[in-house]
């Protein structure tokens, strides 16, 4: 019979689960019910019995690694961590959620355990008894099922491919895994994060807002307007609390050579890239805009829950195939109109 643990870990607060925590958690209640195997849940952070209180509702086993160690994340720390909380459980599934925290000590914990790791899982089934678990591959164009005998078997869950686990808090009976930590050599002196209005990339907003290559192009004037783009853009970004992606396009721009016009926009990086070589975002709704009629669209924008498009083309095939609303309208337009609607609200 298999024996499964899914792995989480506290917030910056300390003493919450975070919402990738929470997901791995449904994720590992469903996947043992299929199973008929038991669960164990194992929570690593500086106070991991506060947050138990999070998933007592579950019913399953609730293991902790705690203390001033486990306060800020760290290799030498967090893989002996959840080295422990493996060993204590023998489980031969271990189910983590592909925060920043434990891919950076994955593969380093299953070698330790003789184990095998694989990573971007985005479903489990059972089927005839044998463990089946479905992940993209060459960003998200091959859909791929695996198969593995070899035990333990690590498997790193994708953000947002399963609903937070949100169960009744209440007291939960907690079991302290001993560990032994490595001496340190490092210290977290403190944090700095960018000011709101600059950080553009943001996971857990609600909203994606995707740029296109139209933003930089001529407008019906005959003018380039990046300056007007780039600050309808951030008022956007700052007054709706929306995440900030790119087309490839968009993000490969460059100035045409010193002393020429810029045509790109300063605060856009690869980072802010989505689909092809990008990144992949799952968030509740999308707003594509490009300005000129190019597609409104991106590899990976088929997981936003409710797609919506800009484009002054309405017979453009990738617009009207891949959202379910569109605005055949004029970006410049709309977004100056939607930012007055947005500053009349906040004031």
């Amino acid at each position: 019979m298999e024996t499964i643990l899914v792995l989480t870990h506290v917030d910056e607060s300390g003493s919450a689960l975070t919402k990738a925590s929470l997901e791995t958690v449904t994720a590992g209640m469903k996947f043992a019910c299929q199973l008929s195997a038991t669960l164990t849940i194992g929570i690593l952070g500086v106070d991991a019995t506060a947050a138990a209180g999070a998933v007592a509702a579950t019913g399953a086993r609730l293991l902790a690694v705690s203390g001033e160690g486990f306060a800020q994340p760290r290799y030498a720390t967090d893989a002996a961590g959840c080295e422990a909380l493996c060993r204590a459980t023998q489980a031969s599934i271990v189910l983590a959620p592909a925060s920043s925290r434990f891919v950076r000590v994955a593969a380093g914990v299953a070698h330790r355990l003789c184990g095998f790791l694989d990573t971007h899982i985005t479903s489990l089934a059972a089927n005839s008894g044998a463990v089946e678990a479905t992940r993209w591959f060459y960003r998200q164009r091959i859909e791929a099922t695996i198969c593995r005998d070899a035990r333990p078997w690590f498997l790193l869950l994708d953000a947002g491919t399963h609903a937070a686990f949100a169960g009744e808090v209440g007291a939960a009976q907690v079991a302290a895994v001993a560990v032994t930590l490595p001496a340190t050599r490092t210290t977290v002196e403190g944090l700095r994060s960018p000011m709101r209005d600059a950080q553009t990339i943001r996971p857990d907003a609600r909203l994606l807002f995707v740029a296109g290559a139209g933003w930089t192009k001529k407008q019906p004037d005959g003018q380039i307007h990046v300056t007007e783009a780039g600050e309808q853009i951030l008022a956007f970004l700052r007054l709706s609390g929306a995440s900030l992606g790119s087309s490839k396009s968009l993000a490969d721009q460059k100035a045409e050579g010193p002393g020429a016009e810029q045509s790109v926009l300063p605060f856009l990086t690869h980072m802010n890239q989505i689909g092809q070589t990008g990144a992949t975002p799952r968030h509740a709704k999308g707003l594509s805009t490009c300005c000129h009629g190019e597609e409104p669209h991106v590899v990976g924008w088929r997981f936003i829950g409710e797609r919506r498009a800009i484009s002054l083309d309405p017979n453009c095939g990738w617009t009207r195939g891949k959202a379910d609303v569109v605005y055949v309208a004029d970006a410049f337009q709309v977004m100056a109109r939607v930012n007055a609607l947005l500053e009349a609200r906040s004031a």
